[in-house]
């Protein structure tokens, strides 16, 4: 007979008695059956009213069908599954209650079979289509069925038996197992896996709580949801908030990654010892599941607030997942490994900081390719010349692994040692042309494949000389002649890539007060599926569009300006000009609760100080304390702040030496409490971004300053 999609209520198991009956029994019993060819209860057949005893107190969903017109009768576990088709279903022949499916293969004729021929019936995990509720809403139910004959004391079949065991939530939780195993298969960090494992554990077991944790050097890190939890798009966007646990601690997923044996509590107080709060001090079942891998130790855990059973499919169920997402953190472990190695590389060869000059202002970005796991050859740099002009580079060594980091390594050195004996541009590249050729030689490697651009800022002169091998043009941001802004690439000849008989030749161009230039890779503006001039256009309509020449907002519209994600690295450097020079200060901020308010005190005082506009100060007072929240809730570590107060525009930055990665920009109206301050650096800021670094990540905004 149909089934239902859902879990099957267990009604209260009663006797099928006058007094005692309730739901569907009290129905059943209460029906005229008297006026049906089975007759008033009190004539029924002994081994009849057997039967119906036995369907009535029982907690399983049972049918009986009487006779050669099928009158049905059932208990409440069956009146749940039938849905809106009850009470009225009780007496009425089978054929006419499930008249839209009765004449499908597997429901009228199996049941018709077992009457008319005494053949019982098992069906295992059968879809079946069910009107439920209303007609015309037809839903998929997975149940095991079965049917059977009924005899009267005389052995006559006077009916049929069904039972009806539904295994939707079964079926349900193995198809969200296979889910589970596709999208765990696109992680890469253990915060995606951390992300996808509890999003899967809390649906697929319909859990009150539950969590993932994994071994952390000396100690242990765990990360929790709950159920009814608010978790929108941008949450889940950002960093999971782990908690640190030492390596004794007595956590059921504690002890489960460290001995590898499981552990189940049906009723008791199994998170009393380590509870932190009302979720936690509810739990009253608790399955932990240790997760086993050559790489890491860790676990998962499965909680409820009611007493709970552990029946041995659901344990195996936990088993398996454990073993997927096992096997997807053991990779992620690896891979965070090979990408934190891979970029310390990259980024310990480039500036750790820039100038600090009173006329200009520098600011560079790098980021990795497209899959962020291998060191890359892009580079970028800015000294100070002993004539005390500005040196600027930005170069590409062909190749994506430790070999093009080492290569950049060696021009960049060589590239500043050789600016430092002779600023020429020219002079320069034609001396690192000699040198990766040599490299070439030495190596026996012939087929590499340098490109720089090299320029030389004069302010005094008000002018930038350039020489370009092989790169990409740069790109100045100028005053328009109506206000506004506008962007042009300036003639530098390319020349041919270095190693390949360079000859590179200058070019001298005006570089004003209020003058940005941008120098930029090839991964900038190369995508697949367009031609590099549109790139290049685009490129130049985001620069001139920003609202400022600032050089760390140029640098972020520039790696966002073309759409699409690239294959290359990225790497951006910018110089400005400066109108008028900048007042700057920095204040360290210690890993304490107290820390944000302190911030805002200082910013206040010093804003205040520097007769900053109040609507600049209460914005940029706000963003700051968000931000300094936000590095020493998701770092962990402390934080410096720095600000940089031009007459265009007021730049903050949050700095932080953990392991937080890039904050992802949201909607405002998608975010949730912890998402909802970066919708409000949003908001109240005119550009804002974060930058790689060394170690850890800048979040920074620019408020511009009204003029007058």
């Amino acid at each position: 007979m149909p089934g239902t999609v859902g879990r099957v209520p267990t009604p209260a198991t009663h006797a099928a008695s006058e007094t005692d009956a309730s739901g569907a029994a009290n129905v059943v019993l209460g029906h005229p059956w008297a006026g049906t060819a089975l007759g008033p209860p009190q004539g029924w057949d002994p081994g009849l009213r057997g039967v119906v005893d036995l369907i009535l107190a029982s907690p399983v969903p049972m049918a009986f069908t009487y006779g050669d017109d099928l009158l049905l009768l059932y208990n409440d576990g069956y009146a749940a599954l039938i849905g809106d088709r009850h009470p009225g279903a009780v007496g009425r022949p089978a054929a006419e209650v499930f008249a839209d499916v009765w004449a499908e293969p597997g429901v009228g004729d199996v049941i018709d079979r077992a009457y008319r021929q005494g053949e019982s019936f098992l069906e295992k995990e059968a879809a079946f289509p069910f009107d439920r509720h209303r007609p015309g809403s037809r839903e998929q139910a997975v149940f095991t069925r079965g049917h059977s004959p009924v005899r009267d004391s005389t052995g006559r079949i006077v009916g049929v038996l069904t039972v009806a065991a539904e295994t939707s939530q079964v079926t349900e939780q193995l198809q969200s197992l296979s889910d589970v195993a596709a999208a765990l298969a696109g992680t890469l960090t253990l915060d995606d896996v951390a992300r996808v494992a509890l999003r899967y554990l809390l649906t697929a077991f319909d859990a009150d709580r539950v969590t993932f944790g994994v071994d952390d050097g000396a100690g242990w890190r765990t990360v929790r949801r709950v159920r009814g939890e608010l978790l929108d798009e941008a949450d889940e966007r950002l960093p999971p908030l782990w908690r640190r646990s030492p390596a004794d601690s007595p956590g059921p997923l504690i002890v489960a990654a460290r001995s590898g044996v499981p552990q189940f509590v049906g009723d008791g107080q199994p998170l009393r010892d380590i509870a932190v709060d009302r979720h936690d001090q509810k739990v009253r079942a608790l399955a932990a599941q240790p997760l086993r891998t050559s790489v890491l130790r860790g676990g998962l855990t499965v909680g409820y607030h009611e007493a709970h059973l552990w029946p041995a499919a659901e344990c195996a169920l936990l088993a398996a997942s454990a073993e997927l997402i096992g096997q997807a953190a053991e990779r992620a472990r690896r891979f965070e490994t090979q990408h934190g190695t891979a970029q310390l590389l990259q980024r310990s060869m480039l500036p750790e900081r820039l100038p600090d000059l009173p006329r200009l202002r520098i600011a560079a970005r790098y980021d990795p390719g497209v899959d962020g796991n291998a060191a890359g050859g892009d580079f970028y740099d800015a000294f100070l010349l002993p004539t005390g002009e500005l040196g600027i580079v930005l170069g590409d060594v062909a190749g994506h692994d430790v070999q093009a980091a080492a290569r950049m390594g060696q021009v960049r050195a060589a590239l500043r040692a050789l600016a430092l004996a002779d600023p020429r541009p020219d002079a320069v590249l034609a001396g690192l042309d000699r040198l990766v050729g040599s490299l070439g030689t030495e190596t026996g490697t012939y087929e590499l494949f340098v490109t720089v651009v090299f320029g030389v800022v004069d302010t005094q002169r008000r002018q930038l000389t350039l020489a370009s091998a092989g790169h990409p043009a740069p790109l100045v941001r100028r005053a328009g002649p109506d206000g506004g802004s506008v962007a042009q690439y300036l003639d530098v000849p390319p020349g041919a890539p270095l190693g390949l008989g360079c000859a590179p030749r200058t070019t001298t161009v005006p570089f004003a007060p209020g003058d940005t230039v941008l120098l930029f890779s090839d991964g900038v503006v190369e995508r697949r599926w367009q031609s590099l001039t549109t790139g290049l256009n685009d490129l130049a309509a985001a620069v001139a569009g920003a609202p400022s020449g600032d050089p760390r907002a140029l640098c972020a519209v520039a790696t966002a300006a073309v759409e699409g994600a690239t294959e290359d690295d990225v790497a951006v450097l910018a110089v400005e000009h400066a109108l008028m020079p900048s007042r700057s200060a920095s204040m360290e901020v210690p890993a304490e609760p107290t820390a944000p308010s302190r911030v805002r005190h200082w910013l206040t005082a010093q804003l205040a100080d520097w007769q900053v506009p109040e609507a600049v100060i209460g914005a940029a007072v706000l963003c700051t304390s968000e931000l300094t929240t936000n590095a020493l809730l998701h770092a962990g570590t402390a934080a410096r702040v720095e600000i940089d107060l031009s007459p265009e525009r007021l730049l903050v930055s949050v700095a932080d030496s953990g392991t937080r990665g890039t904050v992802t920009r949201a909607r405002t109206d998608t975010l949730s409490s912890r998402g909802r301050g970066l919708g409000l650096i949003e908001q109240l800021s005119d550009a804002w971004g974060t930058d790689p670094t060394v170690r850890g990540s800048t979040v920074w905004f620019e408020i511009l300053v009204p003029s007058g």
